[in-house]
């Protein structure tokens, strides 16, 4: 994407041209057993990196054996501690997200960051609407030039410690200020943007509001890695991500699955089928265009160019498959003769 600058998270490269999915557990880190099923799920949905809370020692602790039943980078969060950041770091963390500004005084900061060198981890610093710092409040109000100010102050006493491997984020539960604070932040660094729309609510909502910020970033070539926020399982972040990821271009390998609204004309389970279909091919990484159509009467030129598709009666569906003539099934048989297509063709 966009940033001028590539950031290494265990095996995963930030600002290297893909943009990398990312969730946070919900479990307490110290449960490791939590912690490790959680995370094994969010690999299974197509999460690349995953962030877990660090609140106190055994938290920190527990990174070593949680990354040894894990298989990707993990990046600790962890706040007014250098400590904790510390120890989060020496056992085993991928990443740090922290905010300088409340680790504690110059000692602490030069710690974590003398910390970071040592171990090659990379930091990830950012503001959002409820932690940025007084004097910037003062100075531009609750603005796009608060958030980026004071993210790239956070950068700045960092870089003075000698550390580089940055990623940012400035982040905030408005859309459009989220999309005018990173195309600010955008133009003035080329460290890798860590983009999301935070406390964006619970799944309907925050996927909406996630859309349209993260896609319209997206769109605009800003972005190297993406965490959609949303009061729910961390699973269905993966997959919001992953469809936001889809509807911009920016990912190929995957079944995508086309269906008419319905109408009047509809006389089968069409929203049924199409849930059912959509549920069945979710994490599959394969690229190739389903569609269920409605009705006969344009169902079956509008599937035409795809891989496999099925057009809807009340007595007969028609199946579409390329390669393949047409096939009439009475429509009792319609929904297993399609996905025994379907089966053949996810193989």
């Amino acid at each position: 994407m966009g940033s001028q600058k590539q950031v290494t998270v265990g095996n995963v490269i930030l600002g290297g041209g893909t943009v990398a999915v990312q969730s946070m557990t919900t479990e307490k880190t110290s449960d490791v057993e939590k912690s490790v099923a959680q995370i094994l799920r969010l690999e299974e949905a197509g999460c690349d990196i995953v962030r877990v809370a660090v609140a106190d020692e055994a938290d920190a602790r527990a990174i070593q054996l949680v990354k040894q039943n894990i298989h990707i980078p993990l990046v600790a969060d962890v706040h007014f501690s250098a400590k904790l950041a510390v120890l989060a770091v020496e056992s085993g963390a991928d990443k740090l997200r922290i905010n300088p500004g409340n680790i504690g005084g110059e000692q602490e900061i030069t710690r974590v960051a003398d910390t970071l060198k040592a171990h090659r981890v990379p930091v990830r610093v950012g503001s959002n609407t409820g932690s940025i710092e007084p004097h910037f409040l003062e100075k531009y109000g609750v603005s796009a030039a608060a958030l980026v100010e004071s993210a790239l102050h956070n950068v700045r006493v960092l870089e003075k410690c000698g550390v580089s491997e940055i990623v940012i984020s400035v982040k905030a539960s408005s859309v459009p200020l989220t999309v005018e604070a990173y195309g600010l932040l955008h133009e003035r660094v080329g460290y890798p943007l860590h983009l999301g729309v935070t406390e964006a609510g619970t799944e309907e909502t925050g996927k909406i509001k996630s859309a349209i910020g993260i896609g319209s970033l997206l769109l605009r070539g800003i972005g190297d890695t993406i965490r959609v926020s949303l009061t729910a399982d961390p699973v269905k972040e993966v997959h919001a991500a992953h469809e936001i990821l889809r509807a911009c271009g920016l990912e190929s390998e995957y079944v995508e699955v086309v269906s008419c609204p319905t109408c009047g004309r509809c006389r089968y389970d069409c929203m049924g089928l199409a849930q059912r279909v959509s549920e069945r091919v979710r994490t599959v990484r394969k690229r190739l265009k389903i569609a269920v159509m409605g009705c006969v009467v344009n169902g079956p030129g509008e599937a035409r160019g795809c891989d496999l598709g099925l057009a809807g009666g009340k007595e007969y569906c028609v199946i579409i498959q390329k390669n393949r003539p047409d096939e009439r099934v009475s429509a009792d048989d319609a929904e297993r003769v399609f996905f025994g297509r379907l089966e053949g063709l996810l193989q």
